[in-house]
């Protein structure tokens, strides 16, 4: 069974810095497979922050986060990292880490980790 757990999520002031951390069971990373980070804040829709794909590892980001965010991980631990610094109050959302093993699985998702942004 694929389970994913975050951490690191918290209340930070603005201009702060976080990092939030996912780690995967029931799954090997590997070259084939896709890893991100989400986000959602109340009222809006889930959006793409953040994602690993490709062989190359190619990473893509939210307009929104670019120059701040930085992705990493989908090494053998089984981790991918989201470095977030320069934080705004935007920011603010419940953050989720997904995989998709390979191109023919499913997307799995973590339970969430909320950030807030706020002096």
């Amino acid at each position: 069974q694929v389970q994913l757990v975050e951490s690191g999520g918290g209340l930070v002031q603005p201009g702060g810095s976080l990092r939030l951390s996912c780690t995967a069971s029931g799954v090997t990373f590997s070259i084939l497979t896709a890893v991100g980070w989400y986000r959602q804040a109340p009222g809006r829709e889930r959006e793409l922050v953040a994602s690993i794909t490709g062989a190359a590892g190619s990473t893509t980001y939210a307009d929104s986060v670019k120059g701040r965010f930085t992705i990493s991980g989908r090494d053998a631990e089984n981790k991918v990292h989201l470095q977030m610094n320069s934080l705004k109050p935007e920011d603010t959302a419940v953050y989720y880490c997904y995989a998709r093993p390979n191109p023919w699985a499913r997307d799995y998702w973590g339970q969430g980790t909320q950030v807030t942004v706020s002096s």
